[in-house]
């Protein structure tokens, strides 16, 4: 296939094209500097300058394409809107399958392990993705991927708010769980993704783990909730959630098989 990606610099996208292009396809992806340009063309895809706005070149580059994933996100104080119309523009311009990027973060805390017909209660920071998606998922032939708490290769929320500092702030004692990924195995998933059909929703976790296993053997300082929102922001909502969430719909649908089962 010919699969044009947003994102395709950053964090998940560096490890989506090489996934994509092992997989066989065509990538092209888009880029808004050189510099961006530089990267996903050593990854192996051809770029394509323009901006999460520019929904000229989102739609033109989608409809030259069999495939798109949405893995892009335009940080603007109005990132809801941003992000319906981006997907808005490379929906209307694609006539193959659309693969839109959510989070398991929707379903608030779980009682056990959920799926993806379990309810959903976010956060504040995520509240605005469910009407998001019921559009995009309601129109041509969009899959859903919502991807757990990524890690992996330097990089990720992990690394940026816990790891880079020499007492790791822990929310409370904990005692709640995260839902985890491997970005190469959620890199992956997105691949697969591209033949799931029409209308398709998709858990990317791999395993589940006890914040204070996540990072036994650091050096450990407990935040209060209060503490944490003036640390890290509204963002600290999110990992103060208990989550458990199961990926066996994609293993079972899809042939998504996670290779990396513990954190690193």
């Amino acid at each position: 296939m010919k699969v044009f990606l947003t994102g395709g610099s950053g964090y998940i996208g560096r490890s989506t094209i090489p996934a994509l292009v092992r997989a066989g396809h065509e990538v092209s992806a888009l880029v808004r500097s050189d510099t961006s340009a530089e990267v996903v063309a050593a990854l192996g895809a051809k770029p394509v300058h323009g901006t999460m706005s520019a929904f000229d070149v989102l739609h033109d580059a989608a409809a030259a394409a069999d495939g798109v994933i949405h893995l892009g996100f335009d940080g603007t104080s109005d990132a809801a809107a941003a992000d319906l119309q981006a997907a808005q523009a490379m929906q209307q311009g694609t006539r193959g399958v659309y693969v839109h990027t959510g989070g398991v973060w929707v379903y608030g805390n779980t009682d056990g392990v959920a799926s993806e017909e379990s309810p959903q209660n976010p956060p504040q920071i995520t509240a605005w993705r469910a009407a998001n998606e019921a559009q995009v998922l309601s129109r041509g032939h969009a899959v859903l991927v919502m991807p757990g708490l990524v890690f992996g290769r330097g990089g990720g929320l992990i690394q940026q708010f816990f790891r880079g500092s020499e007492q790791v702030p822990v929310i409370g004692d904990g005692s709640n769980h995260w839902a985890l990924v491997h970005v190469d195995d959620i890199a992956d998933l997105y691949a697969r993704a591209l033949s799931a059909p029409a209308g398709s929703t998709y858990i990317g976790v791999s395993f589940n783990m006890r914040v204070a296993d996540v990072f036994a053997g650091l050096p450990v300082t407990s935040l209060s909730y209060a503490e944490a929102v003036g640390q890290m922001g509204p963002i600290a909502e999110a990992f103060a959630l208990d989550q458990q969430l199961s990926g066996a719909k994609a293993q079972r649908e899809l042939g998504w098989t996670p290779r990396y089962l513990e954190i690193s």
